[in-house]
């Protein structure tokens, strides 16, 4: 981490319990064996592989007390991808509970299958309910494009119950080096095949995971037409960032980029290190690390240099 240190405004987030926070990690898997062995069984090797490391495997009771060291809340993701792999899903009400239990350490996202239609929609507002802040979606591997409006319902529900979407974007270490890559189409996560939702629902915040690679440019360019549209970096060493995402990370897009480690595929701390390498100016680490993701959340608060 670069020697400059953040600290919140703890008194304007509820959620945070008066504890010093420096940060989101705003895509965190559940390191559990009900996501790894059970939505990802199968499909966890060939991620392992792609990303050059053992996942690993601990109770969230572990997980939070990771994070409060860190000084950063960690964005837990559920999981629905039930139509189009016929594996079991993390429920909503799982991400839902353990944000409840661990408030100082995690808030999070659900997830709907687009593929089950009104029961999608319907399950919606069940997430609104619940306290969640969003929808994170998996074209790839719930097997839908975005762009073909009969999915569009959902989306429009997402935006009348205020709830952002993240999507996956680009290519995918699940299925990567494997024969047809496991069925997985990477194609279906090309980020232009958000263009015309973005377009569509206006007042809906759309984030795009993994900057989109290798259609990053394509991105960018969403970006640069569309305010609603922010960049999650996760899933990425931020050494290897190319050039291109992270000169608009540090200039006109700093705005838009939220930072996600994608654990547990990459490890937050090892993100953090890498991103105090690149020698970012003080104000873009300040709004990649937390002003961006708060806004997103819904969680006001600014940050300060550390005195």
């Amino acid at each position: 981490m670069s020697s400059a240190r953040y600290r919140a405004d703890c008194a304007l987030d509820p959620m945070i319990g008066g504890v010093s926070l420096r940060g989101y990690d705003f895509h965190v898997h559940l390191p559990t064996p009900d996501w790894l062995d059970g939505s990802m069984a199968g499909y966890v090797e060939a991620a392992e592989a792609y990303f050059r490391g053992k996942v690993e495997r601990q109770p969230l009771s572990q997980l939070a007390d990771r994070y409060r060291r860190l000084e950063i809340k960690a964005v837990l993701l559920a999981w629905d991808a039930e139509t189009q792999t016929g594996r079991p899903r993390v429920p909503n009400e799982t991400v839902a509970r353990a944000c409840r239990e661990y408030p100082d350490a995690f808030c999070g996202l659900g997830s709907v299958d687009p593929r089950k239609g009104q029961a999608a929609v319907d399950e919606v507002a069940g997430i609104a309910e619940l306290g969640l802040r969003g929808v994170k979606f998996h074209p790839s591997l719930q097997g839908f494009a975005p762009d073909d409006d009969r999915f569009w319902p959902v989306f429009e529900a997402c935006e009348r119950h205020r709830l952002l979407a993240l999507f996956h974007t680009g290519t995918s270490g699940i299925g990567a080096r494997q024969p047809g890559g496991q069925g997985i189409r990477i194609d279906l996560a090309h980020p232009l095949k958000l263009d015309p939702v973005v377009a569509a629902f206006p007042e809906l915040t759309v984030v795009a995971a993994h900057f989109g690679w290798p259609w990053h440019m394509d991105l960018i360019a969403m970006a640069l037409h569309k305010t609603n549209v922010y960049i999650d970096i996760s899933g990425w060493s931020p050494k290897r960032i190319p050039a291109e995402v992270i000169r608009e990370l540090r200039g006109r897009l700093s705005g838009q980029f939220i930072w996600g480690s994608d654990f547990p595929f990459i490890t937050p701390e090892r993100c953090l290190a890498e991103l105090g390498d690149l020698g970012l100016p003080e104000d873009a680490m300040s709004k990649l690390l937390h002003d961006n993701a708060a806004r997103v959340l819904g969680l006001p608060g600014t940050w300060s240099p550390a005195s």
